[in-house]
């Protein structure tokens, strides 16, 4: 039976994290520049997206209140955590 490889953490495109953020396209950028939203993952062909736990992470972020420098530090843990070997895939049964 062929198996299949799922991604257990989907990549958001732009528009998906604007609108799970409410935020538009500069605000966005202009977050990354200050160190408050992760740089997006280079998905190839000219293509990137943001890892949907990373987005889900700094709304709650944002929901309980956290301090920009707060946030800035989390930042700085999802984007470290990016090259840390993890179990990022899960093989399903097709």
């Amino acid at each position: 039976m062929k198996q299949t490889i799922l991604p257990i953490n989907p990549i958001y495109r732009r528009p998906v994290v604007e609108q799970a953020t409410g935020k538009s396209r500069s605000t966005l950028y202009r977050e990354i520049k200050a160190g408050l939203m992760p740089k997006p993952v280079k998905l190839g062909g000219g293509l990137s997206g943001w890892p949907a736990n990373e987005v889900q992470a700094i709304n709650q972020a944002r929901i309980s209140g956290k301090s920009e420098e707060e946030i800035k530090e989390l930042v700085i843990e999802l984007e470290a955590s990016r090259k840390e070997p993890s179990a990022n895939t899960a093989k399903v049964r097709a």
